[in-house]
């Protein structure tokens, strides 16, 4: 079974992206052929600063190996460096519809508070790259945020619909969602998600200062009341910092509740910030010493030349059925 999942390398980093993301990605590497990538193509469908951008992939592959990722089983590489995905890309644009396209939510959220004459095409056919990156790689498995639902949805449709034309020539991905840690909200304002965007106090990124990071969650609003329990309605506050408490001990949320039922506050949120810190500590100072020994920018060449092998194979297939070859 084939795995492939990526970042943007846009923005900060957060704890929801550790959690939702990077935390799990090492759980398919023993038994898996897994494909990680950094959509650095994607990352342009918004203006972003070049040297911002190149800095964010180098730090975003320093975090996969942070995170446990084994470059020795796992195929690490920056989507740009494999010309097949551009060229897929192209290709499949003709399969997907403008109706489908314009139905996509985040294409919704992102372009509302834009000019119309600024919304690049990229960030419309955005769900044509993503379809592209993911049917290269024949990958069975797509970890994924419940944001990108709908994107593996088109994907499966594309799927459908190419083969009933041309044959069994794509392979129909699966999405996965963690069960736990799913939606890591702002600590400042629990009805949002954390953001890699700039927004305030309420999100933690990943390369924040330790003693800052404890200030975050000390200062985390919390619900009416003195109980802790789960409720998103009644006491959202209170059940993200328990998800979060959840995620990183690989404990469920009922025995976190009954761990913290006779728990003060203050006294709960220190046992958060504990274990976020004696997460966190750790993962930043093996990303830095990745920076430095120069094993990020081995890790990209050789995962290039692995991925390049297998992407060329899908495309060569894709490119004889359309009549290209």
């Amino acid at each position: 079974m084939r795995v492939l999942s990526g970042i943007k390398p846009t923005g900060k980093l957060t704890l929801g992206n550790y959690i939702g993301a990077l935390k799990n990605f090492s759980q398919y590497q023993s038994d898996h052929d897994v494909f990680i990538f950094i959509a650095d193509l994607h990352a342009l469908t918004l203006p972003i600063d070049p040297e911002e951008l190149r800095m964010n992939t180098r730090l975003l592959t320093a975090f996969y190996l942070a995170a446990g990722l084994d470059p020795n089983r796992v195929t690490i590489f920056k989507q740009s460096d494999v010309s097949a995905h551009a060229e897929l890309n192209a290709i499949l644009q003709n399969y997907l519809y403008m109706g489908e396209l314009s139905r996509m939510t985040q294409f919704k959220e992102k372009s509302q508070n834009m000019d119309g004459n600024a919304i690049g095409l990229g960030l419309f056919t955005y769900p044509v790259l993503m379809a592209s990156d993911i049917l290269l790689y024949e990958a069975n498995i797509v970890p994924v945020g419940e944001d990108q639902i709908q994107h593996i949805e088109i994907t499966r449709d594309l799927v459908v619909r190419f083969n009933n034309r041309y044959g069994k020539i794509l392979v129909m991905p699966e999405p996965i969602v963690s069960t736990v840690g799913k939606r890591i909200m702002s600590l400042s304002d629990p009805s949002i998600k954390m953001s890699k965007s700039e927004s305030g106090k309420g999100d933690i990124y990943l390369t924040d200062d330790l003693t800052v990071i404890r200030k975050k969650i000390m200062s985390a609003v919390t619900d009416s009341g003195s109980e802790i329990y789960v409720d998103e309605e009644k006491k959202p506050g209170i059940t993200n910092l328990l998800t979060i408490y959840a995620a990183l001990t690989d404990k469920s949320l009922d025995d976190c509740v009954k761990k913290f039922k006779d728990y003060r506050y203050g006294d709960f949120k220190k046992e958060v910030a504990n274990v976020v810190i004696n997460t966190l500590g750790p993962f930043q100072e093996k990303a830095y010493e990745f920076l430095k020994s120069g094993e990020v920018d081995r890790v990209l060449r050789d995962g290039a030349q692995k991925a390049t092998i297998i992407a060329n194979q899908t495309l060569k297939k894709v490119k004889e059925a359309v009549g290209l070859l």
